[in-house]
């Protein structure tokens, strides 16, 4: 009997082993079973959040301007529904310092257009904010007037940005605090990409590539001005130091006046300009991009400049600027 008592106890040690080995298994199976049902509902929580940021044009800015903040020079023709669409947007924005629009129309600004305008940015303003409304007035019709220097500018940094094209203000935010860490630099949202052609036996000829050569190959050369932060002394540098047979050429040929700009920044830094995350919003309708032959210009573009500068001042990289709030997942 003591033996069988023995043996017995065993086998019951043996059992209660193996009922606590598989009480572990399932707790193991259940909180891996929570944790998975955790994760998926923080990603559908950051996705609904993320998408009702980007849905919102005006979601709340995460960062405090400084004193000056930044002026938007915006560049408008004949498009008066966008121009007030812009403004009502960006006047929102809490880094912004003044905004300036670039008329090159025949005839002037309307009053009535100047009252509404002035209108939509005194009810926006909030927080003591005062933002300055100017509307710079070209005689002649050119695209270098986007670049021409302003008088009394009370911020650096200057955010050139098209009509038709809106970033929501945290957006904006962000690169213009991208800027402040490289302020010789152009900071944009919209990259481009230059390469040598190799079958063209000629080894100073360069082609220009779109969007899709950037994500292709993950490398760019230059962003646009239609979306780019810049400082404003290079204003008086396109106009007075940049030679005026690329501004002749831009002003004959409607094209190019950001890829110049962009050889400007380039030829006095001797650095890449800054690729900034962020999602676009197009309100207006396509532009000279969708034209037929828009690359080839653009191609002609660059190798007269590059000939004019006497090299080819554009750098690559493959860095791009993202604000790490943002994302869920590195």
């Amino acid at each position: 009997m003591r033996g069988n008592l023995f043996s017995w106890n065993r086998r019951t040690g043996q059992r209660c082993k193996q009922f606590v080995i598989t009480s572990a298994g399932s707790v193991k199976i259940r909180i891996l079973l929570f944790c998975c049902i955790g994760f998926m509902l923080v990603l559908l929580t950051s996705f609904a959040a993320s998408f009702l940021r980007f849905s919102d044009f005006a979601a709340d800015d995460r960062f405090s301007g400084s004193r000056k903040g930044y002026t938007i020079l915006i560049n408008t023709w004949k498009r008066n529904d966008l121009l007030k669409q812009s403004i009502s947007h960006y006047s929102k924005c809490q880094g912004l310092d003044s905004i300036h629009i670039v008329w090159s129309e025949p005839d002037p600004p309307s009053d009535s257009l100047k009252k509404y305008l002035n209108h939509v940015i005194k009810s926006n303003s909030k927080d003591g904010r005062s933002v300055e409304l100017k509307f710079d007035i070209n005689k002649e019709d050119s695209l270098n007037n986007r670049f021409k220097p302003i008088a009394d500018l009370r911020s650096d940094a200057v955010f050139s940005i098209d009509d038709d094209v809106i970033f929501r203000c945290s957006s904006v935010e962000f690169a213009f605090h991208v800027w402040r860490t490289a302020p010789d630099a152009m900071v944009g949202y919209v990259p481009r990409i230059h390469w040598l052609d190799q079958e063209s036996g000629n080894r100073d000829y360069y082609i220009y590539g779109g969007w899709w050569s950037v994500w292709w190959t993950g490398t760019y050369s230059m962003v646009l001005s239609k979306a780019a932060f810049f400082h404003k002394k290079y204003l008086n540098m396109y106009t007075y130091e940049m030679p005026a047979s690329i501004r002749e050429y831009v002003t004959r040929n409607r094209n190019c006046e950001d890829i110049a700009m962009s050889f400007l920044v380039a030829n006095a830094t001797d650095a890449p300009a800054i690729w900034v995350k962020g999602k676009i919003f197009e309100i207006g309708s396509t532009g000279i991009s969708s034209l037929g032959g828009h690359t080839e210009k653009r191609t002609q573009c660059m190798n007269r400049f590059a000939a004019e500068f006497g090299k080819m001042p554009l750098v690559h990289s493959t860095m791009k600027a993202v604000d790490s709030r943002y994302i869920w997942f590195w």
